[in-house]
């Protein structure tokens, strides 16, 4: 595998959980990820409780919006390695072909903007969210990628979706 890869990360609306992934590798996995993030019915902007999830732990926010996946399938798009869908309505959507044949897994998790409640019950959902894709984000960087086979790879980024 190379030394340098493109994550993209899948959600349907782009505003929470897969702008929370891209921010988080983006942030750790620097040097040796670029990651990115899209919808297949971008809601347009971020939710602004992602956003504020994100400052609160120091990352940068700055160039985060709302985008289709449509930007990323086009030849004139960035290779990607990896594909993550993290959530349950990307995941059972029909994805586009990805030039490269990038490696895919399916890492979901609740939707933070689903909740209803107070504002603090919404910053925990956001918070949660945050939590489990910096921990499995933090578990991919652990990966050798460079040393595993595919399947080997294949295997664990699936099972760092089930944890």
């Amino acid at each position: 595998m190379a030394e340098h890869y493109s994550v993209l990360f899948l959600c349907t609306g782009n505003s929470a959980r897969s702008i929370m992934a891209e921010a988080i590798l983006n942030h750790k996995g620097r040097g040796r990820f670029t990651a990115y993030s899209a919808g297949s019915h971008p809601s347009g902007e971020p939710r602004r409780e992602a956003l504020a999830q994100i400052a609160s732990v120091g990352m940068a926010t700055t160039g985060l919006r709302s985008k289709s996946w449509n930007e990323f399938s086009r030849p004139d798009a960035p290779g990607m390695d990896f594909v993550f869908t993290v959530c349950d309505s990307a995941a059972r959507e029909t994805c586009p072909l990805w030039p490269g044949q990038p490696m895919t897994a399916h890492w979901g998790i609740p939707d933070p903007a689903a909740v209803k409640g107070s504002d603090e019950e919404i910053a925990r959902a956001f918070r949660d969210a945050f939590t489990v894709l910096d921990r499995r984000i933090g578990l991919f960087l652990s990966l050798p990628l460079a040393t595993l086979e595919e399947m080997a790879i294949r295997r664990e980024i699936d099972r760092i979706g089930r944890s």
